[in-house]
């Protein structure tokens, strides 16, 4: 797994101000909408401790490099899934494998059975 797609970057495409919430947004995958009511949420209970944090991450994080631009939503979900809960992604892999291997086997089996009934249908048709 590349280190380079694990790590949070400031998403400027979609940004409002510095591109921090739509960062967070794209790397934990949850709406930006929410990050940033959340965000103002906890601007208002902490006193506007968040606006330092903000300009500070600001300050600190990189661009997204533009490699990153997904050619499809199901790889965009893939990397957030990766970035947010690793294990679960390298499970769900495997599980989509093994499922695949599944299915090939199974198709496999039906080809080279001499009593499958497509077989039978081909033999009644000569």
């Amino acid at each position: 797994m590349s280190a380079r797609r694990t790590k949070f970057y400031l998403d400027k495409r979609n940004r409002k101000w510095s591109g921090v919430c739509a960062g967070l947004a794209d790397y934990t995958g949850i709406d930006v909408t929410l990050i940033r009511v959340g965000w103002v949420v906890l601007t208002f209970m902490t006193s506007g401790w968040t606006i330092l944090a903000y300009f500070i991450t600001a300050w600190v994080a990189t661009d997204r490099p533009r490699e990153f631009d997904y050619a499809s939503r199901e790889d965009e979900k893939f990397w957030q899934t990766v970035r947010a809960r690793p294990g679960a992604s390298v499970r769900d892999v495997r599980s989509k494998m093994r499922d695949i291997d599944r299915r090939i086997a199974d198709i496999e089996t039906h080809v080279t059975s001499t009593h499958s009934a497509l077989a039978k249908e081909i033999d009644a048709l000569r």
